[in-house]
């Protein structure tokens, strides 16, 4: 079978379409905070004075905030192997139906390249992204559909990509997008807020010997499939996403080329994405606004040195 013709259906829909999903400070993680003042020095008083012992650096890049506290809810340990554990489900169904790009498909190089770019840059904001076995797929369907879950899962849908023509800087703008998530642990931090929930209604009927505290855990995998995220949520990822297409040297103002590629999208029937991803004026305001913070880190970048052509549409492979 030739690289272009893996089959590309509209009906094509999997038992359980995986959501979007998704660092302690990144600074801290990477160990550049400053230490603090000497002791023993003189101490003066009034804002001047205080402010000649404040650190002289400032991190070149967006700033976010730190990770939700609820994310201790839950083991990342067993939230990224649960989540690995639908991944590979899913993919396996998608080779089932000759729905999975192969190794050698041009756009399916594209994504893997584009990633190898933007993984480096991604330590910074979480640590455990240097252990994780990154992934790289293609689905063939004709939804508009992209996400990366807890691990470093990232899958494509071949819709998003011959639909809204994407060029490599929107392609780079969507996976900074999608990684951001998994970085940020927003998965974890909604599963965890539910679990906390849960588990004080649990503890309650654990009380009358009607609890079993045990079965949010091994529900995790399940509660990666409906998981939405807040807007606040998505700001972050929004910001983080810039700042890693930046480092990667793909031009962060191809998130707003992106928005608006899917508000027009949005005009006809919601593309799939849009149901965790909304898009709105607002969003793209939000991105403008934080441009700046980041053109520097992509003026100095060294650029791509290759492009790849759009998605051209797909025949479908032979039944």
């Amino acid at each position: 079978m030739h690289a272009d013709d893996f089959q590309v259906r509209d009906d094509l829909q999997f038992t359980h379409p995986l959501p979007r999903m998704f660092g302690q400070c990144a600074d801290c993680a990477s160990g550049r905070c400053a230490p603090p003042s000497q002791r023993g020095r003189r101490l003066f008083t009034g804002l001047l004075g205080a402010s000649a012992f404040m650190p002289a650096w400032a991190r070149e890049g967006v700033d976010v905030g730190p990770k939700s506290k609820f994310t201790g809810f839950v083991s990342a340990e067993e939230l990224e192997k649960a989540g690995g554990q639908q991944y590979a489900q899913m993919m396996s169904q998608a080779a089932q139906q000759r729905g999975l790009a192969p190794m050698q498909h041009p756009q399916l190089k594209r994504l893997r390249y584009i990633a190898q770019r933007i993984i480096p840059f991604s330590y910074e904001w979480n640590d455990r992204a240097r252990q994780w076995k990154w992934e790289v797929n293609l689905l063939g369907d004709a939804q508009l559909n992209a996400f990366c879950i807890p691990g470093g899962k990232i899958a494509f849908y071949y819709g998003i990509l011959e639909k809204l023509k994407l060029d490599d800087d929107e392609v780079a703008a969507i996976m900074g997008h999608e990684v951001a998530h998994a970085l940020r642990e927003h998965a974890r931090e909604r599963v965890g807020k539910s679990t906390a929930t849960n588990v004080v209604i649990e503890l309650g009927s654990a009380l009358l010997g009607l609890g079993n505290l045990g079965r949010y855990a091994a529900g995790m995998g399940a509660q990666l499939l409906s998981l939405r995220f807040s807007r606040e949520d998505e700001t972050e990822a929004d910001l983080v996403g810039i700042e890693l297409s930046a480092r990667a040297g793909y031009d962060p103002s191809a998130a707003v080329r992106l928005w608006e590629k899917m508000m027009a999208a949005n005009k006809g029937a919601p593309p799939q994405w849009l149901s965790t991803h909304p898009a709105s004026g607002t969003r793209i305001r939000d991105i403008q606004a934080n441009l700046p913070k980041v053109a520097g880190l992509y003026d100095r970048a060294p650029r791509p040195p290759q492009r790849f052509p759009v998605a051209p549409p797909l025949k479908s492979a032979p039944g």
